[in-house]
């Protein structure tokens, strides 16, 4: 198997809107490279787009370990972990991420947890 064809084709899928099958073209590329930090991204990105939430954190909580300063990733597991309702668990990535990184996103995601559980506490 050519593993940058291979990821070229996922790539390609995902920017086309099919997140499933950029996924299934991505497993075995990541099996391969375990440390591949660029396919594990697009793999937990096409995990989150397709509603695979857990297979996205397990992915996320990957790279954060092994990059604890890479801000993109605490932003995509806040967003996750956000998604699955569990808010008070993506606060404190989605606090790194907007801290090292001023990006308008990464604010707004921020605003959006700390708003729920300001909600949540009050009720």
């Amino acid at each position: 198997m050519d593993l940058l064809e291979e990821y070229r084709r996922a790539t390609f899928f995902f920017e086309s809107g099919d997140p499933l099958g950029a996924a299934r073209l991505l497993e075995p590329i990541v099996e391969a490279e375990p440390h591949n930090a660029a396919v594990r991204q697009l793999l937990a990105r096409a995990y989150f787009n397709s509603a695979q939430l857990t297979k996205a954190e397990e992915q996320l909580r990957h790279l954060v370990e092994h990059d604890p300063s890479d801000h993109y990733a605490h932003h995509v597991l806040g967003r996750t972990l956000e998604r699955g309702g569990r808010f008070r668990e993506a606060l404190p990535h989605l606090r790194l991420a907007a801290a090292m990184n001023q990006q308008a996103d990464y604010q707004d995601a921020l605003r959006r947890a700390e708003e729920w559980l300001g909600k949540s506490e009050n009720a």
